[in-house]
């Protein structure tokens, strides 16, 4: 806290347990006193998510997952992934005293009302705050069915699954496999794992191990591609705050399918990299405030 005051960093890194005081106390307090964009690096744990969870309330933009068994034998690799979080996030904070990029025209708004059964949410960076804004302020009579895919490892989604049902409304739980489309209820794609539309049975959900090939799981566009395939113009893909460009090829296909995208803006994102993407390619419909995201999904489908 006093290296706050005294530096203003870009970036700060906090873990949970340290002497004195616990990191998600420091991050109430930093960002009581002086805002600044913190990342949490956590244990790899169900406990870990919560806590993670508990500091991404008190302010924290992301988090980074501390496997014990990777820093030991593939500490390269995670220091990789460290530094590409922390450039992205600092680089989100130049960004605002930088001139903007002209921005991308997007078509005029079409009518979709009554078209839409099912919908699909796709976050990384900044995800969980996003994505919770949006699923708590959904009334409890949503009348359609949402898939919500995050990039987080297993325990996590467990754990944000279980903190956004008390949270919401609406119902929320963690996928399983040949759970039902139901309206009204949030599907997390669970972590470690590739959540898919069945291919016959179009109102069920599949949940496989997927290819390791894969960078990510779960992966956005898996889950679009299957729902664009079975869902057809009665999909509407949301794509918010994300470093990368996962969702981009998805939404390639729910385009081609005549299916719709939304894409939050850049204004409200942490990390614009997956909504801009959709953008650049011509593929939104629709961008979109965060704050205004529930209210366009409960009014316009």
């Amino acid at each position: 806290m006093e290296k706050a005051r005294a530096l203003k960093p870009d970036v700060i890194t906090m873990d949970y347990e340290m002497p004195m005081m616990d990191g998600v106390t420091a991050v109430r307090q930093i960002m009581a006193e002086n805002p600044t964009p913190i990342l949490m690096f956590s244990s790899l744990t169900y406990e870990g998510a919560r806590t993670t969870l508990d500091a991404l309330d008190a302010g924290a933009v992301d988090f980074l997952p501390k496997n014990f068994s990777e820093v030991s034998s593939n500490s390269a690799a995670l220091k990789a992934k460290l530094h590409q979080k922390l450039a992205q996030i600092a680089r989100k904070t130049a960004a605002t005293q930088t001139p903007m990029v002209k921005p991308v025209d997007v078509p005029k708004v079409a009518n979709i009302k009554g078209q839409i059964r099912l919908v699909v949410i796709g976050a990384s960076t900044g995800g969980p705050l996003a994505v919770t804004e949006v699923v708590r302020n959904l009334p409890a009579n949503f009348p359609l069915p949402v898939i919500l895919v995050l990039h987080m490892p297993e325990n996590f989604t467990r754990a944000f699954a279980e903190r956004l049902d008390k949270q919401s409304r609406v119902k929320v739980k963690e996928a399983t496999d040949n759970d039902l489309l139901v309206p009204g209820t949030v599907l997390l794609a669970p972590g470690g794992k590739q959540t898919i539309l069945h291919p016959v049975n179009k109102q069920t959900i599949s949940v496989i191990d997927g290819d390791d090939r894969v960078n990510y799981k779960p992966c956005v566009d898996i889950t679009l591609a299957s729902a664009a395939k079975a869902q057809g113009a009665g999909l509407l893909g949301v794509i918010m705050t994300g470093m990368g460009s996962d969702g981009r090829d998805g939404a390639r296909l729910v385009k081609q399918q005549r299916g719709h995208i939304w894409t939050q803006d850049e204004d409200s994102c942490v990390i614009y990299g997956m909504p801009q993407a959709v953008v650049r390619e011509g593929l939104s419909d629709r961008v979109c405030k965060l704050a205004e995201l529930s209210r366009l999904l409960s009014t316009e489908l």
